[in-house]
């Protein structure tokens, strides 16, 4: 199977952080990783595989090398979450008395409109108690069985010059006719009766999961390209190195679109401990995992934003990227990414040895853009870290556009990453083997 026909059937499954993480989890297994839990006493064995998770919607793989005699980490990064619509706890609605419609809230930035008339579901977790113990479970109504219906243009004719959307009242999901109820849905797929279930962490999905597109195929139309395609490509790459130096480490955290700061987040503790931990487990001290850690380097993947074909004028005339050009290596003065001159050179050097595309990106001067995980990480680790990406058009879109002929740049940068041994020298420079 191409590449990007195993990222398709990969977004088939991850309708969710949780099933983004399930089904890495269930990659992971099928390949001889070991899953490690933070509950228990972790005893790591040179040459082996790992991985562990955090909340169930955040989750962290590393390979341990047979020589442990110069040990840095080769981390790469990305995020399972995307903006939709979240499900609140007291959620079932009637209108009109003879519809029912869902109580939801916005989760992260989205595009409102791209939401409204599509096939929509649920997917998520439910938590309930079960014989004394809480237990939670995996849901998804594997059916499009809401809408988000538009006015029609004949009560609002002044919609195509331009609408403001009020989420409480505008986006409402209708699910059926008053009869309709969540709760029945979920008991006839779970077996779990409603008076059982103790909270619910359920996100709207696009039931539409993407497409190759394009004359000759040369684009994917999907939902949650960001950044599920980073969470993919870096897991995959990970699984396919073999490097007996580094400890190569793979990390996707939850909630980046929300800002990152949740005990499952990049602002969290998760990822330094789980480092610091597999250390002290190999017999190593804390003054061996700072000296590792000064040698160390991260990718912070997340995706960058393509030159758009009809309003050329958005992005920086001299630093645009574009779809099927390569990774796009992120730059920012305000360090809104965390790229210096230092990680680029790296970055650049492991890519040029290994023959894989890049490209430079930064925003206009005079807009923003928008921030990632990577300089969120660093308050919790400090690590040379460079800012990467694939160029995709429509973020936070329901459905979102990238180049296919990219997914290999990006596995290929990857792979090299993680066959590569970093170390630094006497004066400090960075040596790459």
């Amino acid at each position: 199977m191409s590449l990007e026909l195993e990222f398709l059937d990969y977004l088939k499954k991850a309708v969710s952080p949780f099933h983004a993480v399930e089904e890495i989890k269930n990659i992971l297994a099928e390949n001889g990783y070991i899953e490690l839990h933070d509950y228990d006493v972790w005893n790591i064995e040179c040459g082996k595989r790992y991985f562990t998770t955090k909340n169930d919607s955040s989750i962290i793989a590393f390979n341990v090398p047979n020589d442990l005699s110069d040990l840095s980490f080769n981390i790469a990064a990305s995020h399972t979450d995307s903006p939709t619509f979240k499900v609140k706890p007291n959620f079932e609605l009637t209108k009109l008395n003879r519809y029912s419609s869902i109580s939801v809230e916005p989760y992260g930035g989205m595009i409102y409109s791209t939401f409204l008339d599509r096939p929509l579901s649920l997917a998520g977790r439910i938590v309930y108690e079960n014989h004394n113990k809480i237990v939670s479970k995996l849901v998804n109504i594997d059916h499009p069985i809401l809408v988000i219906p538009n006015q029609c243009i004949h009560f609002n004719r002044e919609i195509n010059q331009g609408y403001k959307y009020n989420p409480a009242v505008d986006l409402v999901p209708l699910m059926g006719n008053k009869s309709a109820s969540l709760y029945d849905l979920i008991e006839n797929i779970t077996d779990i009766e409603n008076d059982k279930i103790l909270g619910m962490d359920l996100f709207l999905y696009n039931y539409d999961r993407g497409h190759l597109v394009g004359a000759n195929d040369e684009f994917i139309l999907a939902p949650q390209i960001d950044n599920l395609e980073s969470v993919f490509l870096s897991f995959k790459s990970l699984i396919d190195s073999n490097n007996n130096k580094t400890i190569d480490v793979c990390v996707a955290f939850d909630n980046e679109e929300i800002g990152s700061s949740t005990k499952q987040g990049a602002h969290s503790t998760f990822m330094m401990n789980t480092l610091t931990r597999v250390f002290m487990s190999l017999g190593k001290t804390i003054e061996d995992y700072n000296v590792c850690c000064s040698k160390s380097f991260m990718f912070s993947i997340d995706n960058a934003h393509a030159g758009h074909p009809n309003l050329v004028g958005a992005t920086d005339e001299l630093n645009r990227c574009h779809m099927n050009e390569g990774v796009v290596i992120k730059y920012n003065g305000n360090q809104l990414y965390t790229s210096d001159a230092m990680s680029i050179a790296v970055c650049k050097e492991i890519f040029n040895r290994n023959h894989v595309p890049y490209q430079m990106f930064a925003n206009r001067s005079d807009i923003r853009g928008g921030s990632t995980l990577g300089n969120i990480s660093q308050s919790q680790i400090s690590i040379d870290t460079v800012d990467i990406g694939l160029a995709q058009l429509a973020m936070h879109s329901a459905m979102e556009t990238c180049g296919s002929h990219d997914l290999v740049h990006m596995y290929n940068g990857c792979k090299a990453f993680f066959n590569t041994h970093l170390t630094k020298d006497e004066e400090g420079s960075f040596v790459i083997e």
